[in-house]
């Protein structure tokens, strides 16, 4: 099976404007994504709608295309980057890889390849939570498995609920998974989920993927033992780069 990586990336941030040209250390942001994702991907490609993004790209070697500004999530964004792509080489599975992550292990995009067995049609990945703290954030999406590891539901809210107990005491009775928003995608289905209309799943919880089960795609996931680090203010990118 053939795998390739997007990363899709746009100037325009409400937040952090230019996000992915910010600094870290000698290279920015954007380049740090490509190359740990070319670690283990034989095809990667940085996919924009802004010429400043592109040129950093080119001056770093690495291979860029433009779609259109319009798009409204980072899968639509892949959708048309992927048919781009096609023009002039075969795949069967695109890795959407977040831009805004530069600390993204290799080794995570290993284990969401490692999904595409059998059935599956999507793959992501999660992480088991294991603090009160984390599983309460609204802004932590979390997901309940199946016992073939593939996704039932996912929601801001803590799934499922632990009845009888105390919200301290969850995380210690149930193994509760936390999602990490890494995707992998059949290249039919991606071009087929990018068609459908929201739902009122989605609607209600602004999680993207809800579409995609409401209309009864398969969501598989793996674990990883790593927490990504998403950069999404100023203050991320210093908290970041104390980290490094």
């Amino acid at each position: 099976m053939n795998f390739i990586g997007i990363i899709p990336a746009r100037y325009q941030s409400t937040r952090f404007p230019g996000k992915p040209l910010a600094k870290i250390k000698d290279k920015p942001m954007i380049q740090w994504v490509y190359e740990n994702a070319a670690k283990v991907l034989p095809y990667v490609c940085v996919a924009t709608d802004d010429d400043r993004i592109f040129e950093a790209v080119k001056a770093f070697g690495g291979e860029v295309v433009k779609t259109l500004p319009t798009h409204q999530s980072g899968t639509d964004r892949c959708a048309e980057a992927a048919l781009k792509i096609a023009q002039s080489r075969s795949f069967d599975v695109v890795v959407n890889i977040q831009g805004d992550e530069p600390f993204v292990k290799p080794e995570q995009i290993e284990l969401i390849k490692s999904c595409f067995q059998g059935e599956t049609e999507i793959a992501t990945l999660v992480k088991k939570i294991d603090s009160e703290e984390e599983l309460f954030n609204p802004n932590r999406p979390k997901v309940v498995l199946d016992k073939n590891d593939f996704a039932m539901y996912f929601s801001r809210s803590p799934i499922p609920y632990y009845r009888g107990e105390e919200n301290k005491d969850w995380v210690k009775k149930y193994t509760f998974w936390g999602h990490i928003g890494m995707y992998a995608f059949k290249t039919d289905v991606l071009q087929k989920i990018t068609q459908l209309e929201q739902g009122k799943l989605e609607l209600a919880e602004s999680l993207e993927q809800l579409r995609w089960l409401e209309n009864g795609y398969k969501i598989k996931a793996a674990e990883t033992t790593y927490q990504t680090i998403g950069i999404d203010t100023p203050e991320d990118l210093e908290a970041a780069l104390q980290l490094f």
